[in-house]
This record gives structure tokens, C-alpha cells and sequence, in this order.
């Protein structure tokens, strides 16, 4: 089960620490990461006009993998910009403002909407949907921008993709290596995801409670309303807004757009969309109604318009993906990206530096029920340090078959642990160019988001690997 490791693992698991270390002491990492990028690229290169090339091409790189991310985001922020101008936004948000008043209300009812349409249509198409009409609503009702990431974040990209009981796109691939029937990881896994959001969601709560608590002087998490917490629609609810429609449109396109948006999540079940093609059919939806509420609203000037807004909202995209492009780039040297970007430069049988390592870590560990189960969380979490969630899981899956062979036990649960871990830190809660869909809709750093969600994130797999041990 061991493999090789070779300097080039060393070196690049030194740079995640250092990246973790300045994340922590909340620096910007970008340098570092280009420090390392570039010290990959000599190691493997063996001349410094390649190393310096490399980090030019692992930029690309990462912009072409981020691609679809930066333009759903931006174009939602175009659509929603429009909407805000013209007033459509106000008469559109009143009725659900109505069902939350409160800053808890709006923590809790837009984390379990983001996680019941995150089990059918998987977080970044329900980032999209929750955005377009929540979000404003929940900053309205006193949860900072902040908050309604955090929320967003563990509810869809923590707790529905790390069970992922509907779609099951994550267990088929941990059960295919771990040689077991899908449904056993199912199964599994629901007392671990179960524990392990439940944990991670209240201890963010309880820290978003204590850190208004502490701004406003109160004790009451109701009456708490944070004013430095300033999002993209904080600032232009703010503005004045032109009265360029009829109040009569401004209602029926109140009422239209969130029934165009229903009618794509039809559509989505209707047609098995899922991932990049149901988030592809909420951007073009997004598209056409801000070209047809910018012909209404400014028509002569319409064609104008549509070209204005577009701008606003690419704008936002680039000025909110530009720091995470190099953390990013980084990264995906750990994966597969580092063979298309530098060459066939790994060892023979190499499944990419972080697997590799975590392999490793595997393979030196004695196996208990106890010891199993902290590796396959600490493997799970390595391998998640590329930003996919996704790559490791396959990994983690086989570990889990070899320790359970060991063992004489446990090996749906041990694959279960494994695939809540790999996802929980790389499918989008800490890994900060991961979590970018949920931060950028709500107008906040993605490294502060990911620092929010430390302590949640870490408190749950320590209490989610307590009690996977007991089920061994």
C-alpha cells in the first residue's frame, strides 16, 4: 500500500503548510503560492525560464478550470443588478421577506434550502438560485453577507455533497473502489453526515451569535444587525432607484422571474441536468431576463444597457476570482493539472502528489479501529487540499477496503468517513478558490469565508471520526 514519495511530494506538501500558515495569520497567499509554483517548476523543469513559464501556464490553467464558475457568477450579478436598478428586485423579495424577519430565520431557512436543492441539482447551480432571491432577503433581515455564506457553504457544498444521497455521483465513486454496493455507503454515511453538518452548522452559528453579540452589544441574536458587513446588493440597495418601469411591470416581472427560475429546476428534473449543465441552463435563463427587463426598462437605450450591465458584472467576476487564481493554479499542480501544465513529470504509478501522500500517510499507520479511523479522515482531508473534493474520494475508498480487510470490519463506514472528509474540506468549505460561487453571490472574501469555516469544519470531523469509530 506504500508509495514512493519523492522530494517533489515534500516540497509541495511544505507549500500547503506555508499557505495554511498564511491563511491563518489572514495574509494574502498569492505570493506564496507563486513561490511555490515556481519552485515545482524548476525542481521538475530543471531551468528557470521554464519555472517562470510554468507559472504563466498554471495561471491559464486555472482560469480555464474556473471559467464556467466566473461567468455563472458574473452573470448572475449582472441579472440581479438590473433587477435592483429598476426596482424589480424590491417588489420581487417583499412576500419572502416577509416569511424571514429575523437573523436566525434567515441563517437556517437559507441553509436548508441551499442543502434540499443541492441533493437534486449539486451546490453550484443552487448557489445561483438561492442568490438570485434569498440573499438579499437574508441581509434585509440582519444576517451580515458573511453569514449567508457560511450558511450557503456547510448547508450545500458541506452537508449535500458529502452525502450526495440523491444524485449519488460521490458514492458511486467511493463504492466502486471500496468494492461494496452503493447502497452500503449510503447508508453508512447518513449518521456520519448527520453528525458531522449538525456540528459544523451550530458551531458556526454559535460563533456568528457571539461575534454579533459582541459588535452590537446584545444579547439577543434577533436584534443583532452587523453594518460593516457590506455585500453587492447592500450597496446598491443603498442607491437611488430609477423609476423607469410601471409599477404594474415591476410586479409581473416580480412575479416572472422566480417562476422562470421554478421552471428550470423542472426542467433540471425533467432532463437528469446536473453540475455544469443545470448551472449552464440557470445562466442562460439569468441572461435572457436581463436582456428583456433592460430592453423594457431603457428601451431605446436597451441594447446599451445589456452591454453596460454585462460589464458591471464581469467586472465583479474578475475582481472577485483574481486573488484566488494563483491559490488556485497552485493546487492544481497537487492533481492532475500538473501533467498538462509542466509535462509527465511524476513517478510511474503516481495518482498525483496529494493522493500520493496520502497514501502514504496510509501506509505507515497501525491499524485498530481507532487509528483507522483518524487515517481515513486525515487521508480524506489531504486529498481534499486539491479544491475538487472529487479526486480524493476514489482513494479514500480503497484505504478503506485494505483497513477493513485488517480489521475484519467496518469498511462502509470507514468509506463513508473518508468521502465526508475529502468533500467537506475540498468540495467547498475550506479551500478557498472552492468556495468562491457561495462568496462571490454574497460580496465577501473567499479567504475569509474559509477562515470563517475553520473551526466548524474541524470541529465536526473530530466529533464525526469519534463516533465513526464507535460504529467500526
Amino acid at each position: 500500500m506504500g508509495v514512493e514519495l519523492i522530494a517533489l511530494h515534500y516540497v509541495y506538501l511544505l507549500f500547503i503548510f506555508l499557505i495554511l500558515g498564511v491563511m491563518l495569520l489572514r495574509r494574502d497567499t498569492s505570493l506564496v503560492c507563486i513561490i511555490g509554483i515556481f519552485v515545482i517548476g524548476l525542481m521538475v523543469k530543471g531551468s528557470i525560464y521554464q519555472a517562470i513559464s510554468s507559472i504563466f501556464n498554471s495561471f491559464i490553467f486555472a482560469i480555464t478550470e474556473l471559467l464556467g464558475t466566473i461567468l455563472i457568477i458574473s452573470i448572475i450579478v449582472a441579472m440581479s443588478r438590473v433587477l435592483l436598478v429598476t426596482g424589480i428586485n424590491e417588489a420581487m423579495v417583499s412576500p419572502v421577506a416577509k416569511l424571514i424577519r429575523t437573523p436566525s430565520q434567515a441563517y437556517w431557512i437559507t441553509g436548508l434550502l441551499m442543502m434540499v436543492i443541492s441533493w437534486f441539482f449539486w451546490p453550484s447551480p443552487a448557489v445561483a438560485l438561492i442568490g438570485a432571491v434569498l440573499v438579499p432577503v437574508a441581509i434585509r433581515a440582519g444576517l451580515p453577507a458573511i453569514g449567508v455564506a457560511v450558511a450557503m457553504n456547510l448547508f450545500g457544498h458541506g452537508i449535500a455533497l458529502s452525502g450526495d444521497f440523491v444524485i449519488q455521483g460521490a458514492p458511486k465513486l467511493t463504492a466502486a473502489a471500496a468494492g461494496i454496493p452503493v447502497h452500503d455507503v449510503v447508508s453508512a454515511s447518513m449518521p456520519l453526515v448527520f453528525v458531522m453538518g449538525l456540528v459544523a452548522t451550530v458551531t458556526a452559528y454559535w460563533l456568528l451569535l457571539r461575534e454579533l453579540n459582541a459588535k452590537t452589544g446584545n444579547t439577543n441574536l434577533e436584534a443583532a444587525i452587523v453594518s460593516d458587513t457590506v455585500s453587492l446588493y447592500d450597496q446598491a440597495s443603498c442607491e437611488q432607484i430609477e423609476n423607469i418601469l410601471p409599477d404594474t411591470m415591476k410586479k409581473f416581472m416580480a412575479i416572472a422571474v422566480p417562476c422562470l427560475f421554478l421552471a428550470d429546476v423542472g426542467v433540471m428534473y425533467a432532463a437528469g441536468l446536473q453540475g455544469g449543465d443545470a448551472t449552464a441552463l440557470v445562466g442562460g435563463t439569468a441572461v435572457l431576463i436581463l436582456a428583456l427587463i433592460a430592453l423594457l426598462a431603457h428601451k431605446t437605450q436597451g441594447l446599451e444597457k445589456i452591454t453596460s450591465y454585462s460589464i458591471e458584472g464581469f467586472k465583479f467576476g474578475f475582481t472577485v476570482f483574481g486573488p484566488v487564481i494563483p491559490i488556485a493554479a497552485f493546487f492544481y499542480l497537487g492533481d492532475v493539472g500538473i501533467n498538462q501544465i509542466m509535462g509527465n513529470v511524476l513517478p510511474q504509478g503516481s495518482q498525483g502528489l496529494v493522493n500520493d501522500i496520502g497514501l502514504a500517510i496510509a501506509g505507515v499507520v497501525p491499524l485498530n479501529a481507532g487509528v483507522s479511523a483518524a487515517t481515513l479522515a486525515i487521508v480524506g482531508a489531504v486529498t481534499g487540499l486539491d479544491g475538487s473534493g472529487f479526486s480524493g474520494i476514489s482513494l479514500a475508498g480503497s484505504i478503506a477496503r485494505l483497513f477493513a480487510a485488517a480489521l475484519g470490519s467496518g469498511i462502509a463506514t470507514l468509506t463513508a468517513l473518508g468521502q465526508i472528509a475529502a468533500i467537506w474540506v475540498g468540495g467547498g468549505t475550506l479551500v478557498p478558490w472552492a468556495l468562491i460561487p457561495a462568496a462571490a453571490i454574497c460580496g465577501v472574501s473567499p479567504f475569509e469565508l474559509a477562515r470563517r469555516n475553520l473551526i466548524p469544519v474541524l470541529s465536526g470531523l473530530v466529533v464525526t471520526t469519534l463516533v465513526a469509530m464507535f460504529l467500526i
